[in-house]
């Protein structure tokens, strides 16, 4: 389900630097990490995440989310922006 709310998304931010910027801005309205990404990448963003209240999906592949945003590489983590 996740994919398809990253795929509808009119704007959204791709990457670990930018969904941490994005969340700390205030623009994330959600937040969605790839389960098969490294956890030393992702627990920073989770957290973030915790600390702002912003809403944390999980998807089961990197390449499947990469696929969703329209990039040709995996995909760590994805936000959601207002």
């Amino acid at each position: 389900m996740s994919y398809q709310i990253v795929q509808e998304a009119s704007r959204r931010m791709v990457g670990l630097k930018q969904t941490i910027k994005a969340i700390e801005n205030g623009e994330a309205i959600e937040v969605v990490v790839a389960t098969d990404a490294d956890a030393k990448v992702t627990n920073k963003v989770i957290e973030k995440c915790k600390q702002k209240a912003v809403k944390c999906s999980y998807v089961d592949s990197m390449k499947q989310l990469g696929i969703a945003c329209g990039i040709d590489v995996g995909a760590a983590t994805v936000a959601i922006l207002k």
